[in-house]
């Protein structure tokens, strides 16, 4: 009874941890990507006047300070939703569009900056979207009960050996446990000490890196 017992609680555990760390890393993934396609765009934005790179980067500054101040502790709550248009970048994908490009290396640029900020925008979606995933209910309780049934067949067994009886069920305790702790430290990408913070959008432009380290903590 006790072997098929315990490995369909380890089974159970890997499982779970499979869908968290794969939020995790669908979450950094993301987070990177958006910053990617920032760096990518005010690269390009070289190439145009000096009046237009300046609004592109005011419209991706503001972005940035957006999503770090305000979408990611509406992240970290679940409240956030593709409800509410990131109107930086929407702002800055219709300039680019409305750019006039006077020769074709403008041309190629305004086609690859259209192309980065519609994978920001989609990478801000996929990071949102991901927020809102956690391990349900339903797969706390399964995992708790066959925990429990684990400790109680162990008990079971040995019951004509209290002392390799309480070992077993300290060292089975211990294991549950601790899997258990990691789930619940890595389950929500966005919350918590091991949090998928916005660090690399601040990496982008090196202005708002320090306005953002110079601001004070918030409880």
């Amino acid at each position: 009874m006790l072997p098929p017992l315990g490995i369909l609680f380890g089974l159970f555990v890997a499982f779970t941890a499979v869908q968290v760390w794969n939020d995790n890393d669908r979450a950094t993934a993301a987070v990177d990507r958006e910053a990617s396609a920032l760096r990518a765009v005010l690269i390009l934005s070289a190439t145009f006047p000096v009046a237009s790179q300046a609004r592109l980067r005011s419209l991706i500054r503001g972005h940035i300070e957006e999503a770090a101040a305000r979408e990611w502790p509406s992240m970290a709550h679940q409240t956030a939703t593709l409800k509410i248009v990131p109107h930086y970048l929407a702002d800055a994908l219709m300039l680019t569009l409305a750019l006039t490009p006077g020769s074709e290396g403008q041309r190629l640029a305004q086609r690859e900056m259209a192309i980065e900020l519609e994978s920001a925008l989609d990478a801000r979606r996929q990071r949102i979207i991901i927020s809102r995933s956690q391990v349900g209910l339903l797969k706390w309780l399964c995992l708790f009960v066959q925990a429990a049934s684990v400790l109680f067949a162990i008990a079971l067994v040995h019951s004509d050996k209290p002392l390799a009886s309480l070992i077993m069920l300290v060292v089975f305790a211990t294991r549950a446990a601790a899997c258990t702790l990691l789930i619940l430290a890595y389950d929500r990408p966005f919350i918590g000490q091991l949090a998928v913070g916005p660090d690399p959008l601040p990496q982008v432009m090196p202005e708002v890196q320090s306005i953002t380290q110079a601001e004070p903590s918030h409880p």
